[in-house]
């Protein structure tokens, strides 16, 4: 092995000498850096394809739609679809702040339950950790159901057409915090915790000032899944919620959904054939996705410095 390095950087040295550059043993070919940059080009062009695609549809006509089919360049565009949303007038706007409310404190209230907990169970001179480890683990095997679920948060909780009632039954998932347990234990040294308490910091010191610096791609990580569950969540609004004034956005947009469906197959009995038939069915379905997924998918980008910032802090090193 010694002779090989040697007789490596004796040809490097020789390549020097001549006035030539000695050649990078670990640079790509021109030929295979355009075949892997193609190659990743492609894998995120399927990526983006399928949304874009939904946002072309989303501005196609109607009846374009369905004499054409579907189309990447449409002979003609409409906004019907978008229009017909925006008749819910502040009905729409409302949901969009409740789903933004309840995804902000959501989030914030995730991240703070989670992270101390896992800490908590991190720490291996915390004495009841293999038991509030089988208590988060066993929630992951069996629940008391969807009906002790709904008793609770109605009858116990009295929650019911509250603003909780979006937020408090998904605030803390028994899979983040493993997560985050597993992270805390692989990431964060016990030496650069002992130093921090032989100076005489606490221990809410040591996790607010040392650990959380240093465990950010783990925290942004757990907080993209749960801003995630919380924007798409609508399950809990139709549990819980009958006030329009506190529906989500998500649900909101199914029941124009199911209210359009509802129209369109009663059209012989509700209201007339042609009413039913100029309804932009096909279009609205994408423009729901558009509404649904665009503000997340344009959030994202702002947070992804977080990743970076937190894959560059170092630590100490044993």
């Amino acid at each position: 092995m010694s002779d090989l390095s040697g007789s490596v950087k004796a040809g490097a040295a020789a390549q020097a000498r001549k006035g030539k550059k000695p050649k990078d043993l670990n640079a790509i070919s021109p030929f295979w850096n355009f075949v892997f940059s193609t190659g990743v080009g492609l894998f995120a062009l399927s990526c983006v394809f399928p949304f874009l695609f939904i946002i072309i549809i989303s501005f196609t006509d109607e009846k374009t739609l369905a004499i054409e089919g579907f189309s990447l360049v449409p002979s003609q565009l409409s906004t019907a679809s978008y229009r017909f949303l925006m008749n819910s007038g502040q009905q729409l706007f409302q949901s969009f702040g409740v789903t933004l409310l309840v995804t902000v404190l959501g989030t914030l209230l995730t991240l703070y339950l989670v992270a101390t907990y896992a800490y908590a169970l991190s720490r291996k001179s915390f004495e009841q950790r293999r038991f509030f480890s089988f208590l988060a683990f066993f929630t992951m095997l069996f629940s008391g159901g969807l009906v002790p679920s709904y008793i609770v948060v109605t009858q116990f909780l009295h929650l019911r057409d509250s603003i909780w009632a979006l937020i408090l039954p998904s605030v803390l998932n028994a899979f983040y915090i493993l997560v985050m347990r597993t992270f805390f234990s692989t990431t964060v040294p016990d030496a650069i915790v002992e130093s921090a308490k032989i100076d005489g910091a606490t221990e809410f010191g040591v996790f607010t000032r040392i650990v959380l610096p240093i465990s950010l791609p783990g925290i942004a990580t757990i907080g993209l899944f749960s801003t995630l569950a919380f924007w798409n969540d609508w399950f809990n609004a139709l549990l819980y919620i009958d006030k329009p004034t506190l529906i989500p956005l998500q649900t909101m947009l199914m029941r124009i959904q199911n209210n359009m469906d509802f129209v369109v197959q009663n059209s012989s009995k509700v209201v007339s054939y042609d009413i039913a038939a100029s309804l932009p069915t096909e279009t609205v379905r994408m423009a729901m996705v558009v509404l649904a997924t665009l503000p997340i998918a344009l959030a994202y980008p702002f947070f992804q410095k977080y990743f970076i910032q937190g894959l560059t802090i170092g630590s100490v090193k044993e």
